[in-house]
């Protein structure tokens, strides 16, 4: 058997990880995360298609409903880097 190697850990951000980590707790739509989060739909796919960026404000909340520390939400939307710290 040939053992092939195995290529680095990708860094997945925007909906990529957002539909990994709804999959992972359960949200079967964007719609269930958005009223968790308490707010639209629409902002909640503008924020993870990384065409726009959510208020400092909101931070608690998406933790929140995706169990995520702050960190893993800013990398996730790109907004740090995947070496990043806060």
């Amino acid at each position: 058997m040939v053992k092939t190697a195995v290529s680095p850990t990708k860094n997945v951000t925007g909906l990529e990880w957002l539909r990994a980590r709804m999959d992972k707790l359960g949200y079967n739509s964007l719609e269930e995360v958005a009223q968790e989060i308490q707010i639209n739909r629409g902002n909640l796919y503008r924020y993870f298609s990384l065409e726009t960026r959510p208020s400092v404000a909101l931070l608690p909340n998406l933790c929140r409903a995706l169990k995520a520390s702050p960190a893993e939400i800013l990398k996730a939307l790109e907004i740090l880097g995947p070496n990043d710290r806060i």
